[in-house]
């Protein structure tokens, strides 16, 4: 299945194919109650055998996996899960591109608005990147979504206010929807940006609203009105659409020269961690891949029922995946897959799972244990995962090509995870 897209650069028409925040309140160490957080009531469980196909033959040999199992996992995902992304041709063409110096000379700061037609419907998307100054040529990239608005991600100034629709939040100035400066650098901390730029690679973000507005009539503002039609059950929703919104976003990046089409990186924390991993499953093009306290519908294996589960993410956040999810309320048991099938699908591309000690909601033993059972693939390749069975001690990074770590804190993404991740990078995709 393949979305084409038709890129305007001036005069120039390029056809391009497609390859492939805030929360509920928790309680003090991530637990909301009346879920289950004791170890000793995981319930018995199999997984399914990512090594093996549905007619019961055997994966064991990476052509087989490529050619067979793969696109077998990858369309149980898209049928049962993240929902199918439509076909059809999108107009896309790149305005207000603005280039500056930022950060005190240390990088270049570029905005730029994608413009997206479709169906007699319009909706833009604001790319924000900051890359490093001193570069010659290309850079590798760190892309992700953000939260609250570009300008959340660093005090700078320049940075302009998103135009679209922002949750309410009286205390730090958003009244009637609308972003205003009293937020700007509200989540720099997430983002550590210097940081990230001043070891050579290029930070690129954009509003996840944008894309899908985070509420359940989100729908009828998203770029899913692009698409005509109403959804079936198999279609996908807002995860499935802000995955996409990433893959457009790296479409604009390989185009544009200031990136190594080789050396993208695709992160996110939350259910934005969701979407990148579903994002790297399907765009085999980001080199790495990050998930950042993902849980439940992310790196978090579901059948472990601990923490948040299948049923209660699709009745509080019923627009994050398709319809046909829905059908597995209460019954992990019977989903043809679990979450260590996502993470194998990113094989054999360097991946990354990050947990957290009180962000018992998400369930680290669960995303620990789907990073070890993806394993398997990774060896098809000769690649080495993260290990045995056993969780490791917290600030303890444990792995190789695929690597994981247990940070002491809370729901976050903190400077300690970014050291992790540019370690990372730096071994795998910083000098290819």
């Amino acid at each position: 299945m393949k979305t084409r897209h038709r890129w305007l650069f001036s005069a120039v028409l390029v056809q391009i194919a497609w390859l492939g925040g805030p929360v509920t309140a928790q309680g003090a160490e991530g637990r909301q109650p009346g879920f289950n957080y004791d170890e000793a009531k995981v319930p018995v469980y199999t997984l399914p055998d990512v090594l093996t196909g549905l007619d019961g033959v055997k994966v064991n040999n990476v052509k087989t996996w490529q050619t067979r199992r793969r696109p077998e996992l990858l369309g149980l995902f898209v049928d049962q899960m993240y929902g199918r992304t439509p076909t059809g041709e999108v107009a896309v063409r790149v305005e207000q591109v603005r280039e500056e110096r930022a950060l005190d000379g240390l990088a270049r700061r570029k905005q730029l608005r994608l413009v997206f037609d479709g169906n007699g419907v319009t909706r833009y998307v604001d790319v924000l990147m900051y890359l490093p100054a001193k570069a010659r040529g290309p850079v590798p990239a760190f892309v992700g979504l953000n939260f609250n608005g570009n300008h959340t991600v660093h005090s700078d100034p320049g940075i302009s206010l998103p135009t679209t629709w922002v949750r309410d939040d009286p205390k730090k100035g958003v009244v009637g929807n609308r972003a205003t400066d009293r937020t700007r650098g509200d989540q720099a901390v997430r983002w550590q940006v210097e940081k990230v730029v001043g070891r050579g690679y290029a930070v690129v973000t954009a509003y996840y609203g944008d894309i899908f507005p985070d509420r359940a009539d989100g729908r009828r503002d998203s770029v899913t009105a692009l698409f005509p039609g109403e959804p079936g059950a198999s279609d996908w929703n807002a995860v499935g659409a802000w995955a996409w919104g990433l893959s457009r976003i790296a479409d604009y990046l390989i185009g544009a020269g200031d990136i190594d089409a080789r050396r993208i990186a695709v992160h996110g924390h939350s259910r934005l961690g969701k979407a990148a991993l579903w994002a790297g499953a399907q765009d085999e093009r980001f080199a790495l891949v990050i998930s950042n306290d993902s849980g439940e519908g992310g790196a978090a294996l579901a059948r472990r029922g601990f923490g948040e589960t299948t049923k209660r993410i699709n009745t509080v956040f019923p627009h994050w995946f398709s319809g046909a999810f829905k059908a597995y309320n209460d019954r992990e048991a019977a989903l043809p897959f679990d979450q260590h099938a996502l993470l194998a699908l990113v094989a054999p591309r360097p991946l990354y799972v990050a947990s957290a000690t009180e962000d018992q909601w998400a369930d680290p033993r669960g995303e620990y244990l789907a990073a070890h059972h993806a394993g398997p693939v990774y060896a098809l390749f000769e690649k080495i995962g993260v290990g045995g069975a056993e969780s490791p001690a917290p600030d303890r990074p444990v792995g190789d090509v695929v690597g994981y770590h247990l940070r002491t804190g809370g729901h976050d993404i903190t400077d300690y995870d970014w050291a992790r991740y540019l370690d990372f990078a730096d071994r795998h995709i910083s000098k290819r």
